[in-house]
Order: structure tokens, then sequence, then C-alpha cells
């Protein structure tokens, strides 16, 4: 059985100003300590991680955000495997490409260029973004960086901080059957796309996640 969560930040339905500014003091004292540091921002789909990683990234001078999206497989190679119904679940990513990424940038030997999805496509671009040498906070942001399963747990030795956004299961079903239909889905393929593969996938989250070291109500 997991162990508790070590640290709860906020009390209320969705991330707020409070939250962010104490992850920000976390981070700051993070980078004060020198060197490099990695921080993994995992949560189920339509949690708020890229939303929040984003008010992060920008309000923390020296950071940089990596998404772990960019190591999605492509649809080509899903279909042929029978997995492109489950685009999304933990066995439809590179986790070892991740992993000697998340090397290099431990390593901290130069600029790392890193991949990006591109979801107006589809697809993952290659080399999209970097991680500069003057990058000493890396935030990680992605559904499975902290599943106790293999080979995701592998990923848990390169972070100096672990954070789990928390949403109530049916706080994320409304968002994702809003997401859907933005996406130019009627609401029986919205409904689908909810029920068949995201909510799965984000109880596995919530449930299957390695004890982070906070964690914040989405």
């Amino acid at each position: 059985m997991k162990a508790r969560p070590h640290e709860r930040l906020g009390e209320s339905s969705a991330v707020g100003v409070a939250d962010v500014a104490g992850l920000v003091e976390r981070l700051a004292a993070l980078r004060a300590a020198g060197g490099r540091r990695l921080v993994a921002l995992a949560g189920p789909p339509a949690s708020g991680k890229s939303t929040l990683a984003g008010a992060l990234g920008a309000a923390l001078p020296g950071s940089v955000v990596v998404p772990m999206d960019g190591f999605h497989l492509d649809d080509g190679l899903l279909r042929a495997a029978g997995l492109h119904a489950r685009k999304g679940s933990p066995d439809t990513f590179d986790v070892a490409g991740l992993d000697s990424l998340l090397q290099r940038i431990v390593a901290d030997q130069g600029t790392v260029h890193i991949p990006v999805f591109d979801r107006r496509i589809e697809l993952s671009r290659a080399a999209a973004a970097s991680v500069l040498p003057e990058h000493r906070v890396v935030i990680v942001e992605g559904n499975y960086l902290l599943l106790d399963a293999p080979p995701w747990r592998s990923l848990a030795r390169h972070f100096d901080l672990t954070v789990l956004l928390q949403v109530s299961e049916p706080e994320l079903e409304r968002r994702l059957l809003q997401r859907w239909r933005e996406h130019g889905l009627d609401e029986a393929g919205a409904r689908l796309k909810a029920d068949v593969n995201d909510l799965p996938n984000g109880r596995r989250v919530l449930a299957e996640s390695l004890c982070p070291d906070l964690v914040i109500p989405g």
C-alpha cells in the first residue's frame, strides 16, 4: 500500500494563486541549493498539469518545462500494435526515450533539445524546444511520471521534488468532456473518449502513483 503524501498545499477545488506561489517558493529554494534540479509534476489527464507547469515556468527565472507528451508513440506505430484507441495510456509512450532524455538533462553538460507533442497534428516534433545551460530548475510534467510500475518507476531517481495534482473524478469527467467537445467531437464521441480511455488512465494515476513530496488539489 502506498504511503500517504508528505505534504498538502491548498484546500480549494482548483489550483489557485496560493498554490502557485507556495510551489514557486519551493522551487526557488531548490534553485538556491545549487546545481540543476528536476521536478516531477504528475496528475491525471485534465488535472491542470500543463497550466500549472506553464505558470511555474513563467514565475521562476532560470526554469524550463519539459512535457512528457513529447514521447507519445506515433499513430502509425500505435495502429500497428492495436493500441491507437488507447493512445495516452501508459503503454503508448517511449518511456526509455524519456528516461534517456532525463539522464542527459541531469548530466548538465550543455544544451539538450527535447521533443514537443503538437496537438494540432497529433504528432511529436523532434528537437522542438531546448533545455539550456542556464536552466537550473527543470519542470517535467506528465501523467505517469510517478507511476509505480515498470518501466515508469525508474524515472523517480531523476527527481529532486515530486508533485501530484489530485482532482475529484466528477471534476475530471467534466473537464475531459469539455476538452473533447472543444476538439470537435459530439457528445457521444466525447463520452466515449472519456469513459473508455481518459478516466481509467486518471484513476490509475491517482491509485498507483508513488508517494509524492507534495499534493496539490487541482
